[in-house]
C-alpha cells in the first residue's frame, strides 16, 4: 500500500491509480498529522495572528513545536507567513485559500466531537 517517508507518504504508481480515493485520504492525513496542525489551521479560520497569539491559544505547546508545525504547514501550502518590514519585524500568520479548503474537514470532526465527546458541562 503505502510506506511513511520523510515528506508524507510514499505510494507506488499503481496503488494511486488503483485506489485513488484511499491516496486522497491519505495525502490528507499527512498534511494534518502533527499534534497541533488542526487546531492551528481552526485558529486562523478568522484572521490573521501573530506567533504569539497562536503559542498563547496553544499555551501548553513548546517553542520548538510550535515553530515546527508552523513551518510544516507553511511547506504544505496551508498557511503563509507574512513579513513586514518594521522595527522589531513583525510576523503575521494567516490561511491560504489551500487552507482555507480544510475548515470544512475541521468543522465536520468538530461535529463528530461534539456527538460522540465527552460531553463537558
Amino acid at each position: 500500500m503505502a510506506r511513511i517517508c520523510k515528506d508524507g507518504y510514499e505510494f507506488k504508481k499503481d496503488f494511486i491509480k488503483e485506489n485513488r480515493e484511499v491516496y486522497g485520504i491519505s495525502y490528507t492525513q499527512s498534511i494534518l498529522s502533527g499534534r497541533w496542525k488542526c487546531l492551528i489551521l481552526w485558529f486562523l479560520k478568522s484572521k490573521e495572528y501573530r506567533y504569539n497569539e497562536i503559542k498563547a491559544f496553544l499555551w501548553d505547546i513548546s517553542q520548538g513545536s510550535l515553530t515546527k508545525q508552523l513551518r510544516e504547514l507553511e511547506a504544505d501550502g496551508l498557511i503563509e507567513r507574512n513579513v513586514f518590514p518594521e522595527v522589531p519585524p513583525r510576523v503575521e500568520y494567516s490561511l491560504t485559500s489551500k487552507g482555507k479548503e480544510f475548515i470544512p474537514i475541521l468543522d465536520l470532526m468538530g461535529d463528530l466531537g461534539k456527538k460522540y465527546g465527552e460531553k463537558i458541562e
